[in-house]
């Protein structure tokens, strides 16, 4: 399966107590750890290794000797350094929030990015979000009311329920209970140390 270029991959983000509190891009977290502000993680046989950037990039090179499967680099001038899943704040001791917010991105991130009227997954710039009961009908904007969808399906849909345009829900849509940005990729092996901080994502509720 392609999972993209090594600038593609995501990393997961803890606090000095070892708790997930968010994720971010490959060029953030190499950041970070170039600063001192973070070092990497990592997990084998149930024991924590932690590196700080110029660990990190010795240990790096005697990775890059015999590469494994799954494992993602980026080219240095001269050697390569592996890409980090799992990074910790050495000086960040805020905990995770306790309530997910409403806003665009993590409605995305509950739906996956896939519309959910024709199941289409797509980049953020192609979708749009919907009201499944439309405003003009007393919809409300809420958790429970607003999917993701593609432009073609909100178009088709138009302000109608899903009822009145033929159009049957994938999915219920509900609040998540955890941030919906911050959940392991079930189809990608990359991501399976995270499952040390963080709860695999629960199956959605047919409509």
């Amino acid at each position: 399966m392609n999972h993209g270029t090594a600038l593609d991959c995501s990393v997961l983000i803890l606090n000095r107590y070892y708790m997930a509190v968010r994720v971010v891009n490959v060029r953030r977290a190499v950041t970070l750890l170039y600063r001192g502000c973070a070092e990497v993680i990592t997990i084998e046989e149930s024991q924590y290794s932690n590196y700080d950037f110029d660990n990190w990039c010795e240990v790096s090179q005697i990775f890059a000797l015999e590469k494994q499967p799954g494992e993602d680099y980026l080219q240095a001038v001269n050697f390569e350094i592996q890409v980090p899943r799992i990074v910790r704040l050495t000086r960040y001791d805020k905990l995770p929030q306790s309530s997910v917010r409403f806003n665009r991105k993590n409605l995305f991130a509950r739906d996956n990015h896939q519309c959910q009227y024709c199941g289409q997954t797509r980049p953020m710039s192609q979708l749009s979000l919907d009201h499944v009961v439309p405003r003009s009908l007393g919809g409300h904007t809420t958790w429970e009311n607003i999917v993701c969808s593609c432009m073609k399906c909100n178009s088709k849909k138009g302000g109608r329920t899903p009822n009145q345009a033929g159009m049957a829900l994938l999915s219920k849509p509900v609040k998540p209970r955890s941030n919906p940005g911050m959940t392991i990729p079930m189809d990608d092996p990359r991501y399976e140390s995270w499952k040390t901080f963080i709860q695999e994502p629960q199956a959605a509720t047919p409509a």
